[in-house]
């Protein structure tokens, strides 16, 4: 191919992303730091109003993001060390509360239940990210990240699976039982498809979503993995890691969001309009004003 055409398609091509990614951006809108205050932030997720709650895991604790003020307050402090959070249907604050290998409930007055700690008698590798379906099941990540404040140094559970906790039951069942290492994870908004990131094989698969929470027709969606994970009402999907990369719902980049930060752990949307995301990388946390939204049923 002539060398010009080769330059005339390179143009096309990152013509096409720049206009795509100011599809989803808003105009004129810049990547800002909210706060650099922290250790390591981990698992944003927003409530009804669109606060955004994060962890700073090594100081074990669970921190709030005012979408009217900017300002960001300690929500609860102790935290089971807690890493990936989510809001279930009634406005509770989940929680994967890896110290001791269990996956939290907590109420708006800040009293906290343990929904699983084990699973046929044994400990949990250490719930990592969730997801809350339309209905109220609970889809949850089990990697096992060797923490530090572990006394424990090995597996009782080999396999590192990915949960379902059915609504009605309140029963636990393996739905992913084949992946290295999962960890991200997230659900399109319709309910039917759910996704998520095997870090440990460097790929992210898209499951159907069956009427009782079993997943099926599992298929290759990236071969990238992610931290966390997100998606917008368009049904795009954004991966964590090196900062953040969006793609289409057929898993095609779309824009990459860069990050002055050896790693991006997570994301979210956030705000009153559910149009703001909320990044968090290392000891920091940023905001993007964006033209897509988040969802929240």
């Amino acid at each position: 191919m002539d060398n010009k055409y080769i330059i005339i398609a390179i143009c096309m091509f990152f013509s096409i992303m720049q206009i795509t990614a100011q599809g989803i951006i808003a105009k004129n809108a810049k990547l800002e730091l909210v706060s650099d205050a922290f250790k390591f932030t981990e698992g944003p997720a927003s409530d009804k109003d669109g606060n955004v709650y994060f962890t700073d895991q090594p100081n074990n604790r669970i921190l709030m993001w005012s979408s009217q003020t900017n300002a960001i307050s300690t929500f609860m402090e102790n935290a089971g060390r807690s890493n990936g959070l989510y809001f279930d249907n009634n406005e509770n604050l989940l929680a994967c509360a890896d110290e001791n290998f269990e996956l939290w409930q907590i109420d708006p007055k800040k009293n906290k239940k343990v929904l699983v700690s084990d699973f046929n008698n044994l400990k949990l590798n250490g719930p990592n990210d969730l997801w809350v379906t339309p209905n109220g099941g609970i889809y949850f990540t089990d990697p096992y990240y060797q923490r530090p404040y572990w006394t424990r140094t090995k597996k009782e559970i080999e396999k590192e699976r990915v949960y379902y906790i059915d609504p009605k039951k309140k029963t636990v069942h393996i739905v992913a039982n084949d992946l290295i290492q999962p960890n991200g994870i997230i659900g399109a908004p319709d309910g039917k498809t759910l996704y998520v990131a095997d870090i440990g094989n460097k790929k992210t698969y898209s499951y159907t979503i069956g009427e009782d929470g079993s997943l099926s027709n599992k298929a290759l969606f990236t071969s990238m993995g992610s931290d966390g994970m997100t998606i917008d009402n368009k049904g795009n999907v954004y991966l964590t890691g090196k900062g953040v990369t969006v793609f289409n719902k057929k898993g095609k980049q779309i824009h990459h969001i860069n990050i002055n930060q050896n790693w991006t752990a997570n994301v979210t949307f956030g705000g009153p309009e559910q149009n703001i995301l909320f990044i968090t990388a290392m000891n920091s946390v940023y905001t993007l004003k964006m033209n897509v939204k988040g969802v929240r049923y």
